[in-house]
Formats: C-alpha cells, structure tokens, sequence
C-alpha cells in the first residue's frame, strides 16, 4: 500500500493528485523549482522539496534530483502527472531502481510508445490503421500537405505544416530545433496532414492481470498551434461501428506493448471517417476530466490502485450523459497566442464542486439531472503566473446529461467567472462554445485557423465598462472614510464635468444632488454584431442613465434596459464583470508623461522570455525581407516568432540565444529606406 506519494510535477496535474491522495489517506510530496516556491501545489503539499534553479532543463526535468527528494522526504511511491518526464522510460526505471512504486505504466511500454515512428512500426504490426510516413528526402509536391513531427515528444512542440515544397527544408531545421529544446531529440518525421480531420481519442486502463478498459471517446479537434483547447466525451456525431474501432484498436495498442496504468491511444479521422493512429500517450492526459465525469470514474485513484497491484473488474461501469472541457490559458489568442504573466488578482467559477469527479456511487442520474460544474486548476487568488511553464490557469470541466446542456452550461460557467489579472482566451471560449460549427457537432482540428480573426474582434459594450469603471472610482472617493465622504457632495454650484480615460474611451460624468449624470460620447458610432458572440449589452451609441453607482457594482440604464457591472480595481487595473462579458481596462493617466521614442523598425519583445535562437546567418548590416522570422522567443513552452517589420537592413541586433527579455525589450531594428522616417534622418 502507498504511504506517501511524490508528484514529479507541478501545477494543475499534481494539485489534482493531491486532492486523491488526501480523500484516500495518502501524504503527499511536491517538488518546486524557485520560481515556484510560493506555488499553490506547494502549499497544499504535505511537504515539499526545492529543486534549485527555474528552467524545466535544471529542475522538473532532472530525473535524478526527483529521485533524491522522493528519498529525502520518505516517499514511497512516485507519480509523474504529464509532460516533463511523465513519458520517459529512463525516469520509469530511475524511480524503481531506487525502490519506489512507480504510478505509471511498465518502462518497457514507455520505450516503446516514446518514438512515434518506433510506435507507428508496433501498431502497424498489430493492425492498427495509421497514415504511411512520407520521407522528406523524396517528397515531391503530390505529397502536401505535410505535417512534421517531433519524433519524441508531443504538446504540439517540432510540429510544422509544409504546404510548398520549397519551404520544407527550413520547416525541418525548425522543427528539428525546437524537438532538440524542448525533448533533447531532434528526430523529425513527416507523414501526409489531413486537412480537416478530427483528433479523436480513447481513454484506455489496464492492471497486471490481463484486463484492459476502452473507456469510450473523447473528441480534442478545437486546438491551437496544435495544442488543444476544448475536449469533450464522448466524441459527438460518431457512428456505433466507428466507435467499436477505435475502441478496439486502442484495446490492441495497449496490449501490443503490455500495457499497464491509465493512457491514451490518439487517432485522426478523415473527413470520411477513416482512422489513422496517430499516437500512444503513455500517461494521464491533460483533458481525462471529461472521461471521469462521463464514466463516474476517479482516474487517478485507479492509477494508484493499479499500482498497488488491484485488479480492474471485467468491465468499466457505463457512460452517463455528455462532458465538456475548456482550457482556460494566460494568453492573447488575437496577437499569434501570445503568453500573458503577471499577477492573478482573482480566480472564481461560481457553482465548482472541489471533486475530481462524480460522487462515487451516484449511479444512473437521469435526464432531469442538472449540470455539474468543476474547475482543476493550479492556481489562487494573489498567485503570479510567470515565463518559464505552460500558460494553462485552469481547466473548466461541465457535465450535463445532454452535450446541448453541457455547452450551454460551461459558455454560462465561463462568462460569470472572475478571472482578474493578465488577459486570458476565456471570450474566445465562450464565442467558440456557442460557434455554430461547435454546437452542431462540426469539428476538425482547422477550426481556429478558419475563425479566429472573428472571435477574437473586441468585446461589444467595453464603453459602458470603463463608464461604470469611472462611476465605480468616483463613488469609492465619496463613501467611507475619506475626506469627500465626510464632508459631503454638495456644491453650490453647478459641477464641472469629471473625466476619465479607460484606453481610448474617455468618460465625462458629472454629480449631482440626484446622482451621476454620464455625458454622452459623440466620438462612438456604434458596434456590429460579432460571430460566436451573443451580445446583449445594448448598441454603444445608446443613451446611457445612472440608476445605482457603488465601489463595487454600477447599474446602468441603456437602451431602456438595466444591466449591473461588477467592477473591482487593482490599481490602474481595472476589472469589469457582465452578465455579456468581461472587460480588462487600463486607467490613463490625466497628464501623459513624455517618453522615450522607440527607433523605426524597431523589433520589441511582445512577452517575457528566452531567446533561444536567431535566424541563420543574422548578423548587423544583413538585408532581411518583411515577413521574414529573425528571431525566436520561448515562453511557457511555446515558441514565438519575431519577424522583420519590413524589408531592409538589420542595423542593431541586441538578442542572442540565452538571453531574458522583458515585455518591450528592443530586440533588434530593421532600417527600410524608403519609410519617410529613414529619408528624414538621411537628410
């Protein structure tokens, strides 16, 4: 029996271990890297051991050291979570060599499944269907679309889409390069991209004694720079044939290597509904939520118990109803998925259930059953989210009897959150939920590269926001103890207007003896209805009356109908709840102060990061083209391209790889000589 548990990991996944551990009397370990330190799975572990340093490469990713806490700490047994080293058979052996339990599958299955092209010969020859590779040193133009692939790992790093043949060559050192950052293996391999097609998955779950669970399907084709986004189970719109394939195709992966543990089989299906393996995850998966509501099933409390050495029942309990997963990310998905970090003042999804899954025992909840609503996440209130991990804040996880409910309730769960800090994708989830292409069951993994641009355009209503954000402010100087609220409101003179300026809406409002009056802004003309967007916050040319001004909340009249603002301040930070959306405003100052004027052509870091490399040949004084990557930056395990502004020369190059940069570092500068600003200056 396990006694104490170490999670080589951090986080999300290793707070999720950790609350099975505790509803099963296990204690728990956690390890940190010194960014970490004051981390949330550090506080609710029952010990903690420091791993020095803050890249993954120094600390989560060193087997060794992993290996020495758990043995420091007494632990005895280890569980990997997911990525680091979750998938490496090394570890696998490191940790058993030293005498603990490992919670994963046998090192043999690990080595097995950790080279996608070793993995693909394995499945071929058990029978799996899979798409043929295509060798990169032959390809010709009847071969594109292709899609490359980092042969060791996964997480969409070393992915790359080649759509001309002339840019295969560079896509393969791309890709290369990033697999050799990110896994240490830069084996790359191609194989034909599907356009189209579905990421549709089966949960697998075998012990030691020969049984092995298919537990259903789960359909991950919302996905971003190959990263998913939105998963949910079962996969929608399948037939009862496909779906026996595919669960028996993953029963036969799973047994081709002896498979042990809870894991995950991957497939594609074309937009005919042909299979393709893709992969073997030979871990828990990030979205395994949705199984264990659909299942009724605590997927890491089997884990633990496979370990132990129990025995599965012959066959899995039934499903139940539909559940949805949405991946809450710090990022700014209208600017190339760009990573955020910055302090999270405030994390709340009213109605969560602090439960990994349904109550055990619940049995069969019927139609009338209402949503269930739950959040995994790694995070809490006043916790920073810096540069050097994964951008995930949390995942929201609906189930409802009905995949109709449960989209429906997860779009009502996302809009009433409170989410203050750094900007999130948390509208572009709530647009995507109530896409119609999503509603209707039409999933392929193109999705965002089709419909971004629309569900990423502004908020509607964001001048009411920052309205009720001056009412709120002007209201919080005139209650409670300040001189203003002690001496009273009253003038006896007509006021003059007060104004505000929240971005590029500036707010003129005056007080009266009745309360505010807003002035209105003859600038605006009004908004346009967005795809995916069920705006309901009134046109912003409507006129605007006060009816409640508070610190905290404002209601406001607007087109002849009330709506409430909730508003909270954080300094010049201001944030902004509605019942149509969430609004993150910036407070201007009165007086701008003068600043510094940034070169033309300058080349500024949009995030926080690591320069891991420059393009080749990139030197002072060489020609570079517009359009053309310079450089690339690493930030919570996503690399970002900086590219040249325009054709020119480079005259200042300021990065190289291993260098720390912070939001508007000047990177480099481009001179195009024909912008009027280098004319003026040669003159």
């Amino acid at each position: 029996m396990i006694e104490s548990l170490l999670v080589a990991n951090r986080g999300e996944i290793a707070c999720r271990v950790f609350r099975t551990c505790r509803a099963r009397g296990i204690a728990t370990v956690a390890v940190h890297s010194d960014a970490d330190a004051g981390a949330l799975h550090v506080r609710e572990a029952d010990a903690a051991v420091r791993l020095p340093g803050a890249a993954p490469a120094d600390t989560y990713l060193r087997g060794d050291l992993i290996v020495k806490a758990a043995l420091a700490a007494g632990a005895d047994a280890v569980h990997p979570g997911y990525g680091f080293l979750s998938e490496n058979a090394e570890f696998a052996r490191a940790v058993l060599d030293a005498g603990l339990v490992w919670v994963g599958p046998p090192r043999g299955a690990i080595e097995a499944m950790a080279s996608k092209t070793r993995a693909k010969e394995l499945m071929a020859a058990a029978g799996v269907p899979l798409l043929a590779p295509v060798d990169p040193a032959t390809a010709t133009g009847a071969d594109l679309p292709l899609l490359l692939k980092a042969a060791a790992g996964g997480g969409g790093r070393g992915m790359r889409v080649v759509r001309e043949l002339a840019d295969l060559a560079a896509e393969l050192r791309a890709a290369s390069a990033e697999a050799t950052s990110a896994f240490g293996d830069g084996e790359v391999f191609a194989e034909p991209y599907v356009e189209r097609g579905r990421h549709v998955e089966v949960q697998i779950l075998a012990d030691a004694h020969g049984t092995v669970w298919a537990l259903g399907t789960r359909d991950c084709s919302l996905q971003r720079r190959h990263q998913k986004v939105i998963e949910e189970s079962p996969a929608p719109g399948l037939p009862d044939e496909l779906c026996a394939v595919l669960r028996e195709a993953a029963v036969a992966a799973a047994r081709a290597v002896g498979y042990r543990g809870a894991g995950t089989v991957e497939f594609l299906l074309s937009p005919q509904g042909r299979p393709y393996f893709l992969e073997m995850n030979t871990r828990l998966q990030v979205e395994h939520p949705v199984t264990e509501e659909v299942f009724g099933l605590d997927l890491v409390a089997l884990q633990l118990a496979v370990a132990e050495g129990a025995a599965l029942p012959a066959e899995p309990p039934a499903a139940e109803g539909h559940a949805v997963e949405a991946r809450l990310y710090a990022e700014d998905p209208a600017a190339g998925w760009a990573p955020q970090t910055g302090r999270l003042h405030a994390l709340e999804v009213p109605g969560a259930v602090p439960v990994p899954g349904p109550v055990p025992g619940l049995g069969p909840v019927g139609a009338a059953a209402a949503p269930r609503l739950r959040v995994d996440t790694g995070y809490s209130d006043g916790d920073t989210i810096g540069v050097h991990y994964d951008a995930l804040l949390a995942k929201v996880i609906v189930w409802a009897p009905t995949r109709a409910e449960a989209l429906r309730a997860l779009r009502h769960a996302l809009r009433r959150a409170r989410v203050h800090g750094p900007g999130t994708n948390r509208e572009l989830l709530v647009r995507s939920l109530g896409h119609p292409d999503v509603t209707d069951g039409r999933l392929d993994t193109g999705f965002y590269e089709r419909h971004l641009d629309a569900l990423t355009t502004p908020v509607p209503g964001e001048r009411y926001a920052a309205v009720a954000a001056a009412l709120a402010a002007a209201a919080a100087r005139t209650t409670g103890d300040t001189l203003p609220a002690r001496i009273g409101g009253w003038r006896n003179m007509a006021a003059p207007a007060q104004r505000k300026t929240y971005g590029e809406h500036e707010v003129r409002y005056r007080a009266t003896r009745d309360g505010f009056v807003v002035e209105a802004d003859e600038r605006h003309e009004g908004h346009e209805r967005h795809e995916g967007h069920e705006d309901d916050s009134g046109d912003d040319g409507d006129e605007v009356q006060v009816v409640a001004a508070g610190p905290h909340r404002v209601s406001l009249e607007i087109g002849g109908v009330v709506r409430h603002f909730d508003v909270r301040a954080y300094g010049d930070e201001i944030h902004v709840d509605t019942a149509a959306g969430a609004y993150r405003l910036i407070a201007r100052p009165r007086f701008s102060e003068s600043s510094h004027r940034t070169p033309p052509g300058s080349l500024l870091a949009p995030m926080p990061g690591t320069v891991v490399r420059l393009a080749p040949g990139l030197a002072e004084g060489a020609p570079v083209t517009a359009g053309q990557p310079l450089i690339w930056l690493e930030a919570m395990k996503m690399e970002h391209r900086v590219i040249a502004p325009a054709s020119g020369t480079l005259t200042a190059l300021h990065a190289a790889p291993g260098h720390q940069v912070e939001v508007g570092t000047l990177l480099a500068v481009v001179t195009d000589p024909d912008a009027p600003d280098a004319q003026e200056e040669s003159a």
